[in-house]
């Protein structure tokens, strides 16, 4: 952690929604006019698209069926926590992409399931921002969390993540069914060691909870809209955060325990404003007072 060069991290599972949350993060940079640094947890994989089939055949020829992008094996844990504390100290260190698909492949003529190569972040940000799987990860001698200042997890009830992560794979990536859900086990030891753990390390959690039902994910034609939904809110340390203000704020907004405000799904990402905006704020404030800026 450190006040010149603060970080903030948004972790959760594939398909959890974290993109929605960068997007609203996106918006108080841009209107606050903060430079951040981003980083995109996929570019701390291991092994590229093809390294990684061949990988997971290895595995699978040896008795590992649960060879996965969520666990250590797969991820440079060592180097990412090496960023977070790195910045920390001097506002710099190496950063690359992992270039999903032709669209974002093609500026770069290369090949999509690739990553870029490693390049120092520029000079003069005022944050790096992390989104991906492993923002909080805590395990061996590894310890990303201790070095992020503010946490985010997303971490929708597991039914409903279940139902994006299969509506997504298969609308924009043409897998099937069955490889949704076998992607769904092979992860499954990987999700409770190393992805669950991480929300207990964060400091604002974001859970969507559906008012319909989602009892079989596996055959849900539809995701459940905003409308269908509320979001729980639980903060970690909820000293100095507003309750009165938001529940004035936010229509139909209701607190379920001292640390847990419940909000309607529809007004999940004014909520995100909300909370979110003073809380980037106090740190450019910390920011601009350790550097000695004034204004």
């Amino acid at each position: 952690m450190s006040a010149k060069h603060p970080i903030i991290a948004v972790t959760g599972s594939s398909g959890a929604g974290t993109t929605s949350v960068t997007r609203t993060f996106q918006w108080i940079f841009n209107r606050e006019e903060i430079n951040a640094a981003i980083v995109e947890g996929d570019s701390f994989h291991r092994y590229n698209r093809a390294e990684m089939k061949v990988k997971m055949a290895e595995a699978e020829a040896q008795g590992d069926l649960h060879f996965s992008h969520f666990g250590p094996a797969n991820n440079l844990f060592a180097e990412l926590e090496g960023l977070f504390r790195g910045y920390g100290e001097t506002g710099s260190g190496k950063i690359r992409k992992y270039l999903h698909n032709e669209e974002e492949a093609a500026p770069f003529r290369q090949e999509p399931g690739t990553f870029t190569p490693w390049e120092e972040i520029p000079g003069g940000t005022d944050l790096l921002f992390y989104e991906g799987l492993h923002g909080a990860v805590v395990t061996g001698g590894i310890n990303v969390a201790r070095h992020a200042d503010l946490i985010i997890g997303v971490v929708p009830i597991i039914n409903l993540e279940w139902i994006q992560k299969l509506h997504r794979d298969k609308g924009t990536r043409g897998y099937s069914t069955d490889a949704v859900v076998d992607t769904i086990l092979r992860r499954m030891p990987d999700y409770v060691n190393y992805i669950c753990p991480q929300f207990s390390q964060s400091h604002i959690n974001f859970q969507r909870v559906p008012t319909v039902d989602t009892s079989n994910p596996f055959i849900a034609r539809y995701i459940p809209s905003p409308d269908e939904s509320f979001v729980v809110i639980r903060f970690a340390k909820p000293r100095g955060i507003d309750f009165p203000y938001l529940l004035s704020m936010i229509p139909n907004a209701f607190m379920s325990r001292p640390n847990i405000i419940v909000v309607p799904g529809g007004k999940m990402e004014l909520a995100m404003q909300l909370i979110l905006t003073p809380l980037i704020l106090k740190l450019m404030d910390s920011r601009r007072r350790a550097l000695g800026v004034r204004g």
